[in-house]
């Protein structure tokens, strides 16, 4: 079943480039899915978006299979939202936002809110403005997990949080609704956060979807390859190779991540270019996002898609 589909999705603002210029992907139920990209990818604009917060200039947006903007009642309903810029009404108690929420949300799980509030120290009684920033991250991020939402969407969720705060909490939380059966779709920039968490990686790049991998496909079957300056190949002839995926120029060498373990890269360079003594390895989660979104993408998007599972 289908949570959440994006069409096509475009979104500008002002006559400036696209933010959004043809954004297509879709949530399994039960999935957990990590939105990257770089600051301005237009990661919030797309949450905003399936929050109904914002409309498409083109294409469509469909959430439990209704319009976010024409049913907002209904889909807010079933939606549990952390935004990264957040902001909760500061001259009331924490015991006051926590009773809104309960009031809002008819699934909402007083034992399940009990236990986290418990479980973080979370106090009842000190107005919201008196909070610490991580502390008002840790309500906020209560108000969205206790109602057992159908569906989960955390913008920067980690924010104001110290280490150990973000990984007790969301794991904790993000584990709690997954065995419900909870589909959550988080954009953050600990990577180390996504690896922990996140079953498939969908990245952001230039307006479109670069990336949408099972995140045991992006460990497993991608690789850097990297040519010195002596090897006397350049981008484009990179870029047309069968399984390059993206060129980074760096120090007078050559990155280039190809979409194929390390011994493929490697005989692939030697066969289609002559380039001998490069060396091709395993790369991780966070060095892929470093070089992808630093790098030279092929125009239209040679694109890492989702393998069956």
């Amino acid at each position: 079943m289908k949570i959440a589909e994006f069409n096509d999705v475009h979104r500008a603002y002002g006559r400036g480039k696209d933010v959004l210029a043809g954004v297509d992907f879709s949530l399994e139920a039960g999935q957990i899915v990590a939105l990257l990209g770089k600051n301005g990818a237009g990661k919030t604009t797309l949450l905003r978006i399936a929050m109904g917060l914002l409309e498409t200039q083109r294409g469509s947006v469909r959430i439990f299979g209704l319009d976010p903007r024409k049913d907002a009642v209904e889909v807010k309903r079933r939606i549990g939202y952390v935004a990264e810029d957040q902001i909760l009404p500061g001259f009331l108690r924490v015991s006051e936002v926590l009773e809104l929420h309960r009031s809002l949300f008819p699934t909402w799980d007083d034992e399940l809110a009990r236990r986290l509030a418990e479980r973080f120290d979370l106090p009842a009684r000190p107005k919201v403005k008196t909070l610490s920033k991580g502390q008002a991250r840790q309500v906020a991020l209560l108000c969205a997990v206790a109602p057992r939402p159908e569906l989960l969407i955390l913008d920067e969720p980690a924010g104001g949080l110290d280490p150990a705060a973000r990984r007790e909490f969301l794991e904790t939380s993000i584990r709690l609704l997954n065995e419900a059966g909870t589909t959550i779709l988080f954009s953050s920039h600990y990577m180390s956060d996504v690896e922990r968490m996140a079953d498939r990686v969908v990245m952001i790049h230039d307006g479109r979807v670069l990336i949408d991998n099972e995140l045991d496909a992006l460990r497993e079957s991608y690789s850097l390859a990297l040519l010195n300056g002596g090897a006397h190949v350049d981008q484009e002839k990179l870029l047309a190779l069968d399984g390059c995926f993206a060129v980074r120029e760096r120090a007078g060498s050559l990155h280039a991540i190809f979409q194929l373990d390390p011994q493929e890269s490697e005989a692939v360079l030697e066969r289609e270019l002559g380039a001998v003594d490069v060396r091709a390895t395993r790369i991780a989660l966070e060095e892929m996002f470093i070089e992808l979104l630093g790098g030279t993408v092929p125009s239209g998007g040679k694109r890492g898609e989702v393998r069956p599972s």
